[in-house]
């Protein structure tokens, strides 16, 4: 993975992805449509990163990312599956999420099951909020990018 392109900030209307984040991981995620994720850079490797995230403008939370195929689902398709770390609690089809994409935490890969997924994506989790805490990480979130529409 090359730190060259981070930070890297998207922002595109959140898409009814496959429907498996809530449901079947009980860890929701926003997702971009296809056009937001075709303009990655293209040394952003397939993986698990962490960085901010706000909707429509609105307040500014911790969040981890899934960039890639997902091949415990095989996808057709690469996708960037945003969970932010902020109980929502409402539908965010339609409305702009922006990221800031600030550190990877690991590749993707592959599991024997749903339970070690789901506890992988936990521990992802543990460790993005640990990393958005230092102090170079937070000076990003205070970035321009989340407050202009």
């Amino acid at each position: 993975m090359s730190k060259k392109s981070l930070p890297h900030y998207a922002a595109g209307i959140i898409v009814k992805g496959f429907g498996r984040g809530s449901k079947e991981l009980g860890i929701p995620t926003a997702n971009y449509p296809l056009d937001v994720v075709k303009q990655l850079p293209i040394d952003i490797e397939t993986g698990i990163y962490y960085g901010w995230a706000n909707v429509d403008s609105g307040d500014v939370h911790k969040m981890v990312m899934s960039i890639g195929w997902n091949p415990f689902f095989e996808n057709k398709e690469k996708s960037m599956e945003t969970h932010i770390m902020y109980p929502y609690n409402k539908d965010l089809y339609g409305q702009v999420l922006k990221v800031c994409i600030c550190g990877y935490i690991r590749p993707e890969k592959n599991f024997d099951s749903l339970e070690s997924l789901i506890s992988t994506i936990n521990g992802d989790i543990e460790q993005a909020n640990m990393a958005l805490e230092r102090d170079e990480f937070k000076e990003l979130k205070e970035s321009n990018f989340f407050r202009n529409s």
